[in-house]
């Protein structure tokens, strides 16, 4: 039964995650958003989260308020998310999304300056992975952004990705698939 609950807590998170992917749309709100991730290295390997909503394992980061520069905000979005401070070392690139709840990511490669590692309301797990062992249930579009800081381009890359019915199909396999693991 524990695992078919788990199963049946998807479909609210699915319905919240849809919503704010047509709410803005179908109220003319404003179009994309931008969002400050940041790829997190030390020699225990690299920081990933699992989010409250969609479970599965991604980089921290999180929406750029208004007024706030993209550094800043990536550094805030860790804090918030991992207990962790952090120093940006550089800009990885840029992610045009377009699709299903189109946005642009800033990715930014970080190293640790303090704080412990803890949960939050929106990431009940955070986690040091080894490079060389990622988990099979981290999503398709943080893979990217990964193998790039990873590559150390010599300049930010600029990538447009396109986010339809695969994106959304693998992205509802990896949350299941954590669900019925009970890995959140």
């Amino acid at each position: 039964m524990g695992r078919l609950w788990r199963l049946a807590g998807a479909m609210p998170a699915y319905a919240e995650i849809v919503w704010a992917a047509i709410a803005p749309r179908a109220i003319g709100g404003a179009g994309r958003t931008r969002v400050a991730q940041a790829v997190v290295r030390s020699e225990r390997g690299v920081l990933l989260c699992l989010r409250r909503e969609l479970r599965g394992w991604e980089l921290p980061g999180g929406e750029v308020q208004s007024g706030e520069r993209d550094e800043e905000a990536v550094v805030r979005e860790v804090r918030e998310e991992t207990g962790l401070e952090v120093a940006v070392r550089r800009l990885v690139g840029r992610y045009q999304r377009s699709g299903f709840r189109a946005h642009e990511a800033v990715v930014f490669e970080c190293e640790v300056a303090g704080g412990a590692l803890t949960t939050s309301r929106e990431t009940p797990r955070v986690a040091w992975f080894d490079l060389v062992g990622l988990p099979d249930t981290i999503f398709p579009w943080f893979r990217a952004p990964l193998d790039d800081a990873l590559a150390g381009h010599a300049e930010p890359v600029q990538r447009t990705e396109h986010q339809g019915v695969a994106a959304i199909a693998a992205g509802a396999r990896i949350d299941l698939t954590t669900r019925w693991r009970g890995d959140a």
